[in-house]
């Protein structure tokens, strides 16, 4: 069995603050270092269970997050961007299973650190009518792969928003959310023990029960809401893009892969407006 583990930073225990995620500053190196370790804990999980092969997949802001040298070594890092696949990179591999480790509700949700992709720049993306999070979009991507996603772990907002997309995964829950800066969490430590617990059944119930991959059947028609109406002049500058409203655009994409791709394209050029 091979793994892919792809972990985020806001939903990770003890992570409530958007300092926490930024690098350069002494709470991000304290909070990179809670996300290599929960990270860890999933990647025992997943050789507990039996795997062969886990690929961990830095899936935070510059994906360049947790120090390699802090990881397990059993395990094989992607770092680093651009890379096509972003957040599920190393699906591709031919991996059996995805686990979603620290990882928050969408934009608008009442989640900690709620946001979906890039917090500057997308208010909303739906794909075919559907509201969807990072967890839902790449989610689908890794169903394009035939991967399903077995575990996830994060706050109970992300819980909610995910269980209907993934009925048959394993949830871990590290934190309660009260705001989107504040909630009630478990302490690292008891964290890192469910995590590895949470990854170690998911993957036991995935081998028995060959749990279905997420599959949205294309074409995928995207909608964008931004965060103002300047990004969406800067977005509609790509000729496939329709501008709906003052904030909102859509356009129509082949696969999830596709729509992804075109996001994380938005994602970069809303930079030159910040």
């Amino acid at each position: 069995m091979k793994v892919l583990i792809s972990t985020d930073i806001e939903g990770v225990a003890g992570v409530y603050h958007p300092e926490q995620t930024r690098p350069g500053n002494p709470e991000f190196e304290r909070a990179r270092l809670l996300m290599a370790q929960e990270a860890n804990a999933a990647i025992a999980g997943a050789f507990d269970a039996g795997a062969v092969e886990v690929l961990v997949n830095d899936s935070h802001g510059g994906f360049r997050n947790m120090p390699p040298d802090v990881l397990d070594a059993r395990a094989r890092v992607v770092q680093g961007k651009p890379r096509y696949l972003s957040m599920v990179a190393g699906v591709e591999e031919g991996v059996d299973a995805v686990c979603m480790v620290g990882y928050h509700s969408r934009a608008q949700g009442r989640g900690i650190l709620a946001h979906t992709i890039n917090s500057f720049a997308f208010a909303s993306i739906s794909l075919n009518g559907q509201e969807l999070g990072e967890a839902g979009l790449y989610g689908a991507l890794a169903g394009e792969y035939g991967v399903p996603v077995v575990m996830g772990s994060g706050d109970d907002v992300f819980i909610a928003e995910n269980r209907p997309l993934f009925p048959h995964a394993t949830f871990v829950e590290t934190k309660k959310a009260t705001g989107f800066g504040s909630g009630v969490s478990l302490s690292p430590e008891q964290s890192r023990r469910a995590i590895r617990a949470g990854v170690q059944e998911a993957l036991a119930g995935h081998a028995n029960a060959k749990v279905k991959p997420l599959v949205f059947a294309g074409p995928q028609a995207v909608s964008l809401r931004c965060q103002s109406p300047s990004l969406a002049d800067l977005f509609c500058q790509w000729p496939s893009f329709e501008r709906v409203d003052g904030i909102t655009l859509r356009f129509t994409a082949q696969t999830v892969e596709a729509a992804v791709r075109m996001l994380n394209c938005c994602s970069a050029m809303s930079s030159m407006l910040r």
